[in-house]
């Protein structure tokens, strides 16, 4: 006897005609990425708009040379620059409300800093001196991911949890194109579409995952076509253009406030400096790629257009540079000052409740640094 002539054994039927559950075609990105500066669409912004978001260009561009100095005077242990990616980052932070909530990765700085962190506070991970350096729930700003990609199923179950209680909350989700690669970020698309989720998912493509090129990580036409294969839209934008990034990422955020679920943003855009401070660029891109991606800076193209347009005169522009080095002056104060670190600090959040084991180790810690104290005093006599 066959498995197939058991008794109550599993036999299929010819299915009915299949039909597609999701027509693909409005989910399909543009052809070519998405613009507003330079086209007839920048005549509809909001002046006050580009005007606060040449401001935020200018001031990222400020902390991300300011960090990276940090690093070479030793203050910092490592920084992922986002030099040339400044549009992506204060976008992300501006289309959000303040309710909403932002899962970023370890580059992803200027955003929190955009979103009104304290700038010296979105260094401490990359200092080493604190978990995370700030209350994510008071701030609504997830923890810098290092992991890649781990932060984007978080982000789906957090949507997912506050349209359950009734909460008008989304989630915008930053990932850089190597994160793409990651199973978290198939698996964070796949359960926001079914569960039609309240996320939008971030792509930043600068090029490079390190120095492994996007062409060697995936063949699809973009990375925003991806969106497709999991029932979501996908949009494709200038990553470089700050009111197409406000655009298109205000647009998703609504959309998914509104019920409509999750979408995926490509942002084609490009890492001016290196992937972090301890990696060498030059072994792996040519300089003349990098000259022409200098061309379309984001700063440069927002500035062009605001000086067409009679919105941006000299004394705006001073005071945007003027802000943005008081905030530099005020950074390198804070992290010229040694940290005061508490050994003990090593068992706090590490569970709600602390484990035997733990309570056990802390104590046997707090003796060690008890005695040390104790012999330092004696040898001071």
């Amino acid at each position: 006897m066959t498995v197939m002539e058991q008794r109550g054994a599993y036999r299929p039927t010819p299915p009915p005609a299949w039909q597609p559950r999701t027509d693909p075609a409005p989910l399909l990105p543009d052809a070519e990425p998405y613009r507003v500066l330079g086209t007839a669409a920048a005549e509809k912004a909001d002046p006050g708009l580009l005007r606060r978001l040449y401001a935020e260009l200018v001031r990222g561009r400020r902390y991300n040379t300011q960090a990276t100095a940090l690093t070479k005077q030793g203050r910092l242990a490592v920084y992922p620059s986002s030099t040339g990616q400044e549009a992506c980052e204060v976008a992300a932070a501006l289309a959000l409300e303040e309710r909403d909530w932002l899962f970023p990765s370890y580059r992803d700085t200027l955003a929190v800093v955009a979103r009104g962190l304290e700038p010296a506070s979105a260094l401490t991970l990359l200092r080493g001196d604190w978990h995370t350096g700030y209350d994510p729930r008071e701030h609504r700003i997830a923890p810098l991911s290092t992991p890649l990609a781990t932060q984007l199923p978080h982000a789906v179950g957090l949507a997912h949890a506050a349209r359950l209680k009734g909460d008008d909350v989304v989630a915008l989700a930053m990932v850089g194109d190597g994160g793409t690669s990651e199973g978290d970020f198939h698996e964070a698309l796949n359960f926001a579409a079914v569960w039609q989720a309240p996320v939008v998912f971030l792509v930043q493509n600068n090029g490079f995952a390190i120095s492994v090129p996007l062409a060697k990580q995936t063949a699809a036409p973009s990375l925003a076509h991806k969106a497709v294969g999991y029932g979501m839209p996908g949009r494709l934008v200038d990553g470089n253009d700050a009111a197409a990034m406000h655009e298109v990422l205000g647009e998703a955020v609504a959309r998914a406030r509104q019920g409509g679920g999750p979408t995926l943003v490509e942002a084609v855009t490009y890492r001016m400096e290196a992937h972090t401070n301890a990696d060498d660029a030059t072994r792996y891109r040519q300089d003349s790629d990098v000259a022409a991606w200098r061309d379309h800076d984001p700063i440069l193209l927002l500035e062009r257009e605001l000086t067409e347009r009679g919105l941006l005169d000299d004394d705006l522009k001073r005071q945007a540079a003027d802000d943005a080095e008081a905030m530099a002056a005020d950074l390198r104060e804070r992290m010229n000052q040694d940290p005061v670190l508490d050994p003990m600090d090593l068992f706090t959040h590490v569970y709600a409740e602390q484990t035997s084991q733990l309570r056990e180790q802390a104590a046997q810690l707090r003796a060690e640094l008890e005695a040390a104290s104790e012999e330092a005093e004696e040898e001071a006599r």
